[in-house]
């Protein structure tokens, strides 16, 4: 009930900043450091993404890595949800409806939610859906769709809890007996928002994996791109991997402590430092996350030129156009950021 009455006064202050205010009442006021030039700007990407949402309910990338489909429509799904719609509720709601049922069509009986025939390296969008699908759990009134979300969120935890790798982490697929630094990210967010839901997730394979976190780090405080693996720490890796500590209230962890202040060192709100990949608005999915969690002064001291960045970088027909991966990427992960200061995601709220 309180988040329901938190996204109808947010709502009403968007509406407020994207049109004119009525000259007997002054607009609600937004939250802290959104502008209404930045209610505008994440009002076009919305636009963007509701009008590129293919009819079956999914996105695609609509740019050059591949296309992803179950990857692109558990992020844009999660930038509507942080927008305020649901799938019952908001002005956005039958999108975010669609995209559900996209997904939950994309789980198959192993357990894992892919388009395996688009998708060569499954494990980043099993991660994604589970996230958006356990955000969704927690605030549809639709009873019979949440039986089968959580149908589905709990085979697809079973299936990442087996595909564990002997030293606690993921790689590109179930069965590849590996791991390394992004897909084990992506499952232990998906993993938390999954127990924090309701859904039964084996403590074992939480701990297995945030230990692989910590194997991960090198002596400057960065994560390797794999662990053991003496080959040099990855800014992106590592600010997921900030994110994982905070999600499980570690926040005075020594390692989160160490990780965020190389964070801090090497991750820009221009560039990162050093050139890996062109992943700048991956670590900035994370980043952001960090940074808000770390508390107001942290916050305002990042997000202010991270938001006018952002703006600068909007193109003509409200997308961006995020590390070579394309729109539909680059929109959903800008928009996550942006409407960060709107607390509707409970896995990224304070």
């Amino acid at each position: 009930m309180i988040l329901r009455h938190r996204r109808l006064a947010c709502l009403v202050a968007i509406l407020a900043a994207a049109g004119p205010a009525s000259r007997a009442q002054a607009p609600p006021a937004l939250p802290d450091h959104l502008t209404p030039e930045a209610v505008r700007a994440i009002d076009r990407g919305i636009q963007f993404l509701v009008r590129n949402q293919a009819p079956d309910g999914c996105w695609r990338h609509m740019g050059g890595r591949g296309q992803y489909p179950v990857a692109m429509t558990a992020l844009a799904g999660l930038a509507l949800l942080g927008n305020g719609s649901t799938t019952t509720q908001g002005p956005h709601a039958p999108f975010v409806r669609r995209a559900t049922e996209y997904l939950l069509s994309s789980a198959g009986r192993s357990g894992l939610i892919s388009r395996m025939e688009e998708e060569g390296r499954s494990m980043h969008g099993h991660g994604y859906a589970m996230l958006f699908l356990s955000q969704v759990y927690g605030m549809t009134e639709d009873a019979q769709q949440q039986e089968r979300i959580r149908v589905v969120l709990e085979r697809g935890a079973e299936l990442t809890a087996r595909s564990q790798s002997r030293l606690g982490g993921w790689l590109y697929t179930p069965d590849a007996d590996g791991d390394e630094g992004s897909v084990t990210v992506t499952q232990v967010q998906g993993l938390r928002s999954c127990r924090n839901a309701g859904i039964t997730v084996p403590k074992a394979t939480i701990d297995r994996a945030m230990k692989y976190l910590d194997k991960s780090v090198l002596p400057d405080g960065g994560i390797a791109y794999r662990a053991g693996l003496p080959a040099g720490s990855r800014p992106p890796i590592t600010a997921a991997a900030v994110a994982c500590w905070y999600n499980a209230g570690l926040y005075e962890h020594p390692n989160a402590v160490r990780a965020l202040a190389y964070c801090k060192r090497n991750i820009g709100i221009k560039s990162l430092s050093r050139d890996f990949g062109g992943h700048y608005y991956y670590a900035h999915l994370y980043m952001a996350q960090v940074m808000y969690l770390a508390g107001e002064q942290t916050w305002n001291d990042y997000f202010p030129k991270m938001r006018d960045h952002l703006l600068s970088l909007q193109a003509e027909d409200g997308s961006w156009y995020g590390d070579g991966v394309g729109t539909t990427y680059g929109t959903a992960i800008a928009l996550i950021i942006l409407q960060l200061p709107y607390g509707y995601l409970p896995i990224m709220q304070r």
